[in-house]
């Protein structure tokens, strides 16, 4: 009988720490790590990874897999970029608690603010819950390629205690922000990771509405920290007013975090408009929080939060225009056919964008500042290659060269607009916020933007551009990419059982060809319940992907293993201890 389940020889070990890297064997045993060092033993199945880096599974800490989860069992596209644990729920959004007559409010708030088309959540998900306690339940049943813990959402929340009161400015009762309390707490209890809110006016609904928590003031905020307080467990996430005073923001971040007395992190930008020393503000605070004993952190993106644009995704400079609304639903060669007939064409040019969203008019708005995307991406581009500089440049206005842009691969070409954290066409404020001690990197959002933005791959980003790519005055050190990757994140939400390679932890691992790293662009596909769209990313260079010991995907195909399962906050906690 084999000694191990699995031996993984000769490759270059990270642990995770960020210390130096040493060539060893890894073993595995019963789902966890029994060996490291020179391994004599056999196994089930060896993988050679002789000059290829071991690392520990990656974690995201800010995806929205809260329905993907329930309609399918591969969480891409997180899982092809050595994802190994996703955290959920974030920015106050999800699906529970929910009574039934409240499903099409939450649903309208997941559409808008996270871009999951109402028909795929309406054909895509079982509602085989009410209680956020029953949502954990329905979620433990199910078997996925990586792991997933959710967090309370504080819309969900706020609609599941005031009912269609939640969706005004009415303000809550001391009865519901004591329900709202308990219900927190209870969540915490059952084993959700933590609880979120969004305070970011952008999020809205399709039609512009603004989402539940965005009427909220402190003292229902300080409900959801009690909450926590009360569990003695769990982690606050915050989506902060990201074109408010910094100062005040941060302020409210910090008193949020003494009454929680638990673990809170929020997300950092760098906007493209508004006071330029912005983060620099959150930075500094949250530096003086620090040293004052609150345990906070921001998330920071790695690279542009850049949002694409095209024919067959959810926005392009003309998707609101009433002559493309009409065809918006055709097929995309019907589509493209129809914005070749010169008549069409001129009607179209001649209109403007219409719609009540006042997000949604914004963001048409702002693809005169797209690039074309390439093969392989290209997320720091040069501004003399931004489309309305290109279109000067030709002579032609920018709307009827980006309509030729748009039509190019028989209507399959991808604009690019890198929006925050790319000020001044550079990446100085990146850096910065990812070199800052109480920093990790996040933002990702898995599950969600399907038509709009594809950012799950930055854990490939960030070890393919900072570890490797980058200048050599700027570039992260692999061992500390490889520790902002996994053990930084697990610690910011109480994995105590992953994130690093030690004997006794959750063999949940990496094999990766670091030299053969590569990302390549983003594609369209029509793979979600009732044929709906996304955008998929796909990278070279992942020899082999392992959660819980089991090999889920080989050379970036996955294998049909589906060890993933839920992860409730104590189970992080105790089978280390276990082991």
């Amino acid at each position: 009988m084999p000694d191990f389940d699995l031996i993984i020889r000769g490759g270059t070990v990270h642990d995770g720490d960020g210390g130096a890297a040493r060539v060893a064997d890894v073993a595995v045993r019963n789902g966890l790590i029994a060996v490291i060092g020179e391994v004599t033993g056999t196994a089930t199945e060896e993988i050679n990874a002789r000059g290829r880096i071991v690392t520990p599974g990656f974690i995201d800490v800010h995806t929205h897999y809260d329905g993907q989860a329930m309609w399918e069992n591969t969480l891409t596209p997180s899982s092809g970029h050595g994802v190994t644990s996703v955290v959920m729920g974030n920015c106050g959004v999800g699906f529970a608690p929910c009574r039934p007559g409240q499903r099409d409010m939450l649903v309208a708030v997941m559409e808008g603010v996270e871009d999951v088309p109402e028909v795929v959540m309406t054909a895509g998900l079982p509602w085989n819950w009410e209680t956020f306690p029953e949502y954990l339940d329905a979620l433990a049943a199910r078997e996925l390629d990586i792991d997933v813990a959710a967090q309370l959402p504080h819309s969900a929340l706020r609609v599941y205690v005031m009912g269609e009161r939640a969706a005004t400015s009415e303000p809550p009762t001391a009865d519901d922000l004591a329900r709202m309390r308990a219900l927190t707490a209870e969540a915490i209890t059952a084993g959700a990771i933590g609880v979120t809110t969004s305070r970011n006016l952008m999020h809205r609904t399709k039609a512009g509405d603004l989402a539940p928590s965005l009427f909220s003031e402190e003292d229902e905020l300080g409900a959801l920290a009690g909450g926590l307080s009360d569990a003695g467990a769990g982690v606050l996430q915050i989506i902060p007013r990201i074109m408010g005073d910094a100062g005040d923001e941060i302020a409210l971040i910090r008193r949020l975090a003494g009454v929680a007395g638990r673990p809170t992190s929020y997300s950092l930008l760098q906007m493209p408009a508004g006071p330029e020393d912005a983060w620099r503000i959150y930075l500094r605070e949250t530096a003086n929080a620090v040293a004052a004993g609150l345990t906070i952190r921001a998330q920071v993106a790695p690279r542009p939060v850049g949002m694409f644009y095209g024919l067959n995704l959810s926005f392009h400079p003309f998707s609101l225009h009433p002559s493309f609304k009409a065809i918006a639903e055709l097929p995309l060669a019907e589509k493209v056919a129809k914005m070749r007939d010169p008549e069409f064409r001129a009607k179209l040019l001649a209109e403007e964008p219409e719609d009540t969203n006042p997000v949604f008019l914004k963001t048409v708005e702002a693809a005169r500042f797209a690039y074309e995307m390439s093969d392989p991406p290209v997320y720091n581009p040069d501004r003399a290659d931004r489309l309305d500089v290109r279109a000067t440049a030709a002579g032609v206005s920018f709307e009827n060269y980006v309509y030729d842009l748009l039509l190019k691969n028989d209507g399959h070409a991808l604009l690019y607009q890198a929006g925050a954290n790319y000020r001044d066409s550079n990446y100085d404020a990146v850096g910065e916020m990812l070199a800052d001690a109480n920093t990790i990197v996040g933002l990702a959002d898995g599950g969600a933007h399907y038509g709009m933005i594809c950012d799950a791959s930055f854990p490939t980003y960030v070890l393919q551009y900072w570890a490797r790519d980058a200048d050599a005055a700027v570039r992260i050190p692999l061992p500390e990419a490889v520790a902002a990757l996994t053990s930084a994140p697990a610690d910011t939400v109480g994995f105590a059982d992953r994130g690093r390679l030690r004997p006794g932890y959750k063999a949940d691992l990496n094999v990766i060809d670091f030299d053969a790293l590569r990302l390549h662009s983003p594609t369209v596909a029509h793979d979600l319940p009732a044929g709906g769209r996304r955008l998929r990313q796909v990278a070279d260079g992942y020899v082999a992907t392992i959660v819980s010991g089991v090999v889920t995907y080989r050379n970036g195909a996955a294998t049909g293993a589906l060890p993933g399962r839920l992860v409730r906050q104590q189970d992080a906690v105790l089978r280390k201890t276990v082991a």
